[in-house]
C-alpha cells in the first residue's frame, strides 16, 4: 500500500480553502487505496481512518515568526523519520516532494492585499511593516524552500495567475509547473433546493423579484465589500432601488461599515446574513455573484456560485477569474476600486435575457471543474512520484 502525508496546520471539513480541500483529497486517496497520514496541529477527525501526527501548538505569547518556523522545522524532523512515498506541503513546510500553495506567492499577494487600505499613507506604513516584519521574512524563507532544493518537488499551481506569479518570482518556465484549478462538488452545488424552496429562501432574505447580487467572504476589507457598496449606491442612483438587492454573507458588519451603509442610504437595498454552513442556499436564491477581491489565489466560492448558475463578477487579482469569460459568464474587473466599472458590470445583469444566457453559460463552465477531475489530476502526480521513488530504491 502506498503511503502519503498531507501537511497543513489545520485539517477541517468545515473550514475553507486548503483545510477542507485537504480533507476531501485525503478521503479520495483512502478510497483509491492509499494509506493517508495527516501532519498538523489540529484535526476534526475527518476522514476517519487517516493517521494524524500532531505537531504541538506553540503558546500564543510566542512571536508569530517563531511559531511559523517551529511548525516548519518540526514537520521536517518528523517527515525525515517517516517512510512516505509522497509528502505534500500546502504552504508552511520545507520538506516535501509535492508543493501546492493555496495562498499564492507571499510577496505578490501581500503587495496586492495592502491596496485594500484606502489611505495612501496607511498603505505606505503597512508595506514597510509587512515586509520588514520577522513573520513576513519567515514566511518568505519557508516559501522559497521548494525552489532551493537540488531536486525540486512537483510544483502545483491552483490557477494561471498563481503559476505566472511563481514563474515571475522564482524564475521558472511555465511548463515546469503543473496547473490544476480548484474543483467544485457538482453534486452539492447543483440546484437541489428546487424552485419553490429557493423562492421561499429569497423571501426570507426580504426580497421577491429583484435581481439579487451575492457577496460571500469573511475578510470584508481584503474582499472589497466597501467598494461593492459604493458600486451598489451608484447603480441605485442610476436605475432605482426596486430593481436589485445585495446579500452579504460571511461576517457581521463593523460600526464603520454600518456608517458607510447609512451614508450611502443602502439600508433597504442591502442585507447582512453573517456566516453560514449552507452556502448553496444563498447561491440558489440569488442571481449574480460579486467578489471584488484585492487578492485570492483561486477563490472556490466563484466555482461554487457558477455551478449554481450565478454569473461571477470578480477581479484580475483572483485566480478564479481565469475561468470567467468576460461578458459571457461573468465579468472581470481590472481594479476593485473602480466602482464605476463595477456598477456598469452589475447593471448588465439587470437585463433578464442577458442574465439568463449568462447563468446557463456559468453553469456549463463550472461543470468542467469538478472536484473529481481535480483529484484525478492530483493522484496522477502522486502516482508518478511514488513510482519514480520506487524505481530509485
Amino acid at each position: 500500500m502506498k503511503k502519503i502525508a498531507l501537511s497543513l496546520e489545520k485539517f477541517s471539513r468545515f473550514s475553507g480553502g486548503a483545510e477542507s480541500y485537504a480533507v476531501e483529497l485525503a478521503e479520495t486517496l483512502q478510497n483509491k487505496g492509499w494509506e493517508v497520514h495527516l501532519i498538523g496541529q489540529s484535526w476534526d477527525g475527518n476522514p476517519p481512518g487517516a493517521v494524524f501526527h500532531k505537531i504541538p501548538c506553540v503558546p500564543k505569547f510566542v512571536p508569530p515568526s517563531l511559531r511559523i518556523l517551529y511548525f516548519a522545522l518540526s514537520h521536517r524532523s518528523l517527515v525525515r523519520k517517516m517512510d512516505m512515498d509522497v509528502v505534500v506541503g500546502f504552504g508552511n513546510t520545507i520538506e516535501m516532494n509535492v508543493y501546492q500553495s493555496h495562498g499564492g506567492v507571499h510577496f505578490i499577494s501581500s503587495l496586492k492585499k495592502i491596496r485594500a487600505e484606502r489611505e495612501p499613507l496607511a498603505r505606505i506604513v503597512k508595506t514597510i511593516l509587512t515586509f520588514a516584519s520577522p513573520k513576513s521574512l519567515a514566511r518568505a524563507w519557508i516559501e522559497s524552500a521548494p525552489f532551493r532544493k537540488k531536486t525540486m518537488p512537483a510544483i502545483i499551481a491552483i490557477s494561471d495567475m498563481v503559476r505566472n506569479d511563481i514563474c515571475k518570482r522564482y524564475k521558472l518556465p511555465p511548463p515546469q509547473i503543473h496547473l490544476i484549478y480548484n474543483g467544485v462538488d457538482l453534486h452539492r452545488f447543483a440546484g437541489r433546493l428546487g424552485k419553490e424552496q429557493s423562492q421561499n429562501f429569497r423571501t426570507s432574505l426580504g426580497f421577491s423579484n429583484e435581481v439579487l447580487f451575492l457577496f460571500m467572504a469573511y475578510d470584508f476589507r481584503k474582499k472589497g465589500v466597501r467598494y461593492l457598496l459604493e458600486a451598489a449606491a451608484k447603480l441605485r442612483d442610476d436605475v432605482g432601488e426596486e430593481k436589485f438587492g445585495v446579500v452579504v454573507v460571511g461576517s457581521s458588519p463593523s460600526p464603520s461599515l454600518l456608517a458607510t451603509i447609512r451614508r450611502l442610504r443602502l439600508e433597504t437595498t442591502l442585507v447582512f446574513r453573517g456566516p453560514t454552513k449552507e452556502p448553496e442556499h444563498y447561491y440558489e436564491a440569488c442571481d449574480v455573484f460579486v467578489l471584488p477581491t484585492f487578492y485570492d489565489a483561486c477563490s472556490l466560492v466563484v466555482f461554487e456560485a457558477m455551478a449554481c448558475g450565478l454569473p461571477a463578477i470578480t477581479t484580475v487579482d483572483n485566480g478564479a477569474s481565469g475561468i470567467v469569460t468576460d461578458l459571457v459568464d461573468g465579468s472581470v474587473l481590472d481594479d476593485p476600486r473602480d466602482v464605476e466599472t463595477m456598477a456598469a458590470s452589475m447593471k448588465r445583469f439587470l437585463d433578464r435575457d442577458y442574465l439568463s444566457k449568462a447563468s446557463l453559460a456559468a453553469q456549463r463552465k463550472a461543470s468542467r471543474y469538478s472536484i473529481e477531475d481535480n483529484h484525478s489530476k492530483m493522484l496522477a502526480i502522486f502516482e508518478a512520484i511514488a513510482k519514480r521513488d520506487d524505481s530509485s530504491r
